[in-house]
């Protein structure tokens, strides 16, 4: 019975990741009219499901194992929440950042109970947050840069072959990245703690993920695919490349960082490259005041659930 509730929580924060990061992977090729939203979800379900049995174990590693010591209610109640706060944000069109919710919750639920927290690794993993969009804008305006001296220069026909295969390429290594970062980070209590093994937390996590893309999703990839700047598939290759290859980077380096700011950084790197005056600065400023809210509202909402229930 000490399980149920963890895994049922485990259930909720796929689902929610699947609605909000849909938009990482593939809301770029669907804004640009490479891809249906269906089919988007399918091939993130596969490669969401690759990515967390090949890449995922660092990240496992950092979040379940070195973060804060676990128990049935930190689990519980950090995931639930985190659920709640992802699914409020594409409800209100905001890309949220699915990371900085679990972390948060995390860390406040361990408080709260009175448990040791990793200053070290908590540091390391914030430090990750912010310098990980940054890396993501300048790694997109190079790659942008770079394909105007090189694939410009083919003939027409073949740029857009070349461009729309990239894009799927590089799509599909961000929903790679879903599964090895976003959805290791979200599950990674639930497998250290012993809720469900690794391969059954990816079936759970993937079949959920595809859940909540198919049902969900679709508000926030307009806000990605066309409300910061216009794209077409020349510079949507470089914004989702970039991205990827960002999350790629600190993957290995066993950090949890966020696919959607890495992405909302990368399309806004391109943007200003092309010319501020198409960047809607509205959208960031909103994206940006989400990215301190989160984890602030995550953290206290964590601590105070968990206050309670103790008291109880």
């Amino acid at each position: 019975m000490d399980l149920i509730l963890p895994l049922l929580a485990c259930f909720a924060i796929a689902f929610a990741i699947g609605s909000n990061d849909t938009s990482n992977s593939f809301g770029i090729c669907i804004g640009c009219g490479i891809l249906t939203m269906r089919r988007a979800a399918y091939l993130l379900f596969f490669l969401v499901f690759a990515g967390f049995l090949i890449g995922g174990q660092r990240v496992i590693q950092t979040v379940g194992g070195e973060l804060t010591e676990l128990d049935a209610t930190i689990v519980s109640v950090s995931l639930l929440l985190s659920s709640l706060a992802i699914v409020a944000a594409n409800h209100l069109k905001t890309p949220v950042s699915s990371h900085q919710a679990i972390i948060a919750s995390l860390v406040g639920s361990a408080l709260a109970l009175g448990k040791e927290v990793q200053h070290t690794t908590f540091v390391k993993i914030v430090a990750s947050w912010i310098v990980s969009p940054f890396g993501a804008l300048v790694i997109a305006i190079l790659i942008y840069w770079t394909m105007e001296r090189t694939i410009s220069r083919l003939p027409a026909f073949r740029v857009e072959r070349t461009v729309n295969f990239l894009l799927l390429f590089s799509g599909s290594v961000v929903a790679f990245n879903t599964g090895a970062n976003e959805l290791a980070t979200a599950l990674a209590p639930a497998v250290r703690y012993g809720v469900v093994d690794t391969l059954g937390a990816a079936i759970i996590g993937s079949s959920m993920l595809f859940a909540g893309a198919v049902i969900v999703s679709h508000r926030v990839v307009e806000v990605v695919g066309k409300g910061i700047t216009a794209l077409d598939p020349y510079s949507g290759l470089a914004a989702q490349l970039g991205a990827g290859l960002t999350v790629l980077i600190f993957t290995f380096l066993g950090m949890p960082v966020s696919t959607t700011y890495c992405v909302v950084g990368a399309v806004s790197g391109v943007g200003i490259y092309k010319g501020l005056r198409g960047v809607k600065f509205s959208f960031i400023r909103k994206i940006s005041l989400s990215w301190i809210l989160t984890p602030v509202a995550s953290f206290f909402a964590s601590y105070i659930v968990v206050a309670l229930l103790v008291s109880l």
